[in-house]
């Protein structure tokens, strides 16, 4: 079960509040990279506080009062998706962090937490495609046009196919890499992402 990103009481009373005396556990991912963030606890009002707001808000039990991740360093978490689990009594979010989420500077709290590589490279690529960074190679190719990007995918491809009947596996691998990345700047360049294709597969596969 999914909790819309808006002030819904409907979802609210779903949950069973009871069972941790007023508080459930939320655990937050990287909505791209799906990394473990952090582990917080929101109350009730803090839920409501983060659907109205879109920004992730937990209730402090060190402080007893209500606190928006990032209120103070600008790091806030803005809440993509909220579900629930098979007891309604802990939550899951996917977020996109504004920086780092934990206060040692860490991207996530949990050391050594695993991430999804090429999700995070994907992001990378579309804040390159907004700010386009001088002395970029990224930046080059947008400001090249959806021509040159395209042709750079068609040669990465060829040079793919290429090394997979005639090279060893190191030279398949890179080619397959450069077919990789080049394919997520086209996609940025059609105002399209990785998760987008990703849909096609998932739709696809069902």
């Amino acid at each position: 079960m999914s909790i819309d990103v808006r002030p819904s009481p409907q979802a609210l009373e779903t949950l069973d509040w009871d069972k941790g005396d007023g508080l459930l556990p939320a655990v937050v991912q990287d909505a791209d990279t799906l990394q473990v963030l952090m582990l917080g606890y929101v109350s009730a009002e803090s839920l409501a506080a983060t659907l109205a707001i879109g920004h992730m808000t937990f209730f402090s039990r060190s402080k007893q009062r209500l606190w928006t991740k990032g209120e103070q360093s600008g790091n806030v978490l803005a809440v993509q998706s909220i579900s629930v689990d098979c007891d309604a009594d802990t939550l899951l979010v996917l977020a996109r962090p504004a920086g780092p989420t934990c206060h040692t500077g860490a991207e996530s709290c949990f050391d050594g937490a695993p991430k999804d590589f090429l999700g995070g490279l994907d992001q990378l690529v579309a804040v390159r495609e907004a700010l386009r960074p001088f002395g970029s190679y990224t930046t080059s190719l947008f400001e090249g046009g959806i021509r040159r990007i395209a042709q750079k995918v068609g040669e990465e491809g060829v040079e793919t196919a290429l090394a997979g009947v005639a090279q060893d596996d190191e030279a398949l691998l890179g080619e397959a890499s450069d077919l990789l990345y080049h394919l997520l700047v086209l996609l940025r360049a059609r105002g399209l992402s990785l998760e987008d294709a990703r849909d096609v597969l998932e739709k696809r596969h069902r």
